[in-house]
């Protein structure tokens, strides 16, 4: 195996191998590495589908080495350096790898351990989470054995894949609880970092007259620090304590509670809820290796890629470009979003091998298919401005079972058939 390479892509993930991909459509004689210790690859947007039983979690996944461009060479190490100013990249083995490019695009780290206590209880005690292979299928089976009391599904309070997640196994619970017709029974809470349920004002709408039909409480603004599996607990920080909690976690069928304050920070409340069933998103951020590198955006607290939002190319290194997850770029990070910049970081590589000033231009965009029931889906489509760029002619702001029928069938098929082989 090579040591040096024309370019050096960091991450056999969806962006990798879509850039891989590109890159050789337009250049076949290109040297390409692609740095990713993964046996395994993910189709991780029907996570949500499994954990609402209705998609097999075994089509979630192939073999890393069958998804692997043609072509490329495939480094099966873990990168634990970066070091541009010699364009020189050292893994965990001690291997080191040379490049002319750099395309960096691992993806995001899940930290589950700084909810305190959720990595000891997850899978069992009814907590899941859908951001799992391994524990998605648990989420449906706890939806389909749910007899009703306090349901709580939680959304941290920084950026996340896929930030429609959070919520969309709640309404798709809420749906089947309803047709089962045990919703009544069902004390619904999410627990939210973000400030609204979503940012672009014409889909949050349609969202919140869900939320009130599901008859779903809402705290926003409020971060989870611990989990209790066996007392079945979930503690939240808070600032505001919604008028409405304490008689509404008082009713019939709802958890206890209590509210502490902070003695560390005075403003902040701690909330203890008791739960039934609890559905987990862990905090997320950079990963290490990129956190502790040269190439981190000093700014950004979760460590993310520091690159110019629309040519995608590093700030500070020219001949460094990042896509996907791992950029500080303020914009959802989605499937959706790495497909749009694909196509930009390998015209503006190709420009800069050339030596011609980087033109294309990412301008944000991104989607966020949401579920609202079993059959129906409202497709968000928005940019850096959030504002909605509709790919079809209806409003998309309205559920219907066209675009569900996108996300459970033709979206599946075109990740592993067109997108991570540079056709679509």
């Amino acid at each position: 195996m090579p040591n040096h390479y024309q370019i050096l892509v960091i991450g056999g993930g969806n962006a990798g191998l879509s850039v891989a991909s590109q890159l050789l459509r337009k250049k076949s004689n290109l040297t390409i590495g692609i740095i990713d210790p993964s046996e395994k690859h993910y189709y991780q947007p029907a996570w949500t589908l499994v954990g609402a039983g209705i998609f097999d979690v075994n089509k979630t996944i192939r073999n890393e080495k069958d998804v692997i461009p043609k072509n490329t060479t495939w480094i099966k190490e873990t990168v634990s350096e970066f070091m541009p100013a010699e364009n020189k990249v050292k893994c965990l083995t001690g291997d080191e790898f040379t490049y002319d490019y750099l395309v960096v695009c691992p993806g995001i780290q899940l930290d589950w351990s700084k909810i305190k206590g959720l990595t000891e209880t997850l899978g069992k005690n009814n907590i899941s989470s859908n951001y799992s292979f391994q524990y998605a299928p648990y989420t449906w089976e706890m939806i389909e054995n749910f007899k009703g009391g306090t349901a709580v599904f939680t959304n941290p309070s920084t950026p996340i894949k896929c930030g429609g997640a959070p919520h969309k196994i709640m309404y798709l619970a809420c749906d089947y609880w309803r047709k089962k017709g045990i919703l009544d029974k069902c004390d619904v809470h999410y627990i939210s970092g973000a400030s609204v349920i979503f940012g672009v004002k014409e889909y949050a709408e349609t969202l919140k007259e869900l939320i009130s039909r599901y008859n779903i409480h809402v705290h926003y603004g409020a971060n989870v620090t611990a989990v209790d599996g066996e007392n079945k607990t979930v503690e939240f920080e808070t600032k505001e304590i919604d008028e409405n909690l304490n008689q509404k976690l008082s009713s019939e069928n709802a958890g206890s509670f209590e509210i502490t304050k902070d003695s560390a920070q005075e403003e902040l409340k701690k909330v203890t809820l008791k739960f039934d069933l609890c559905h987990v998103v862990p905090p997320q951020s950079a990963p290490d290796f990129i956190k502790n590198s040269p190439l981190r955006d000093p700014q950004n607290v979760q460590g993310y890629v520091e690159v110019d939002k629309n040519t995608l190319q590093h700030s500070r290194f020219s001949n460094v470009f990042a896509l996907g997850d791992c950029i500080n770029a303020p914009c959802s990070k989605t499937g959706a979003a790495i497909r749009k910049q694909a196509p930009v970081v390998v015209e503006n590589l190709l420009a800069v091998m050339d030596k011609k000033t980087v033109t294309a231009q990412y301008e944000g965009y991104s989607a966020c298919p949401i579920p609202t029931q079993y059959g129906k889906l409202m497709l968000a489509e928005f940019d850096y401005t959030n504002t909605p760029k509709m790919t079809f002619p209806i409003n998309q702001a309205k559920p219907n079972w066209a675009m569900w029928i996108l996300k459970t069938k033709i979206l599946p098929w075109l990740y592993w058939n067109k997108i991570l082989k540079g056709t679509a």
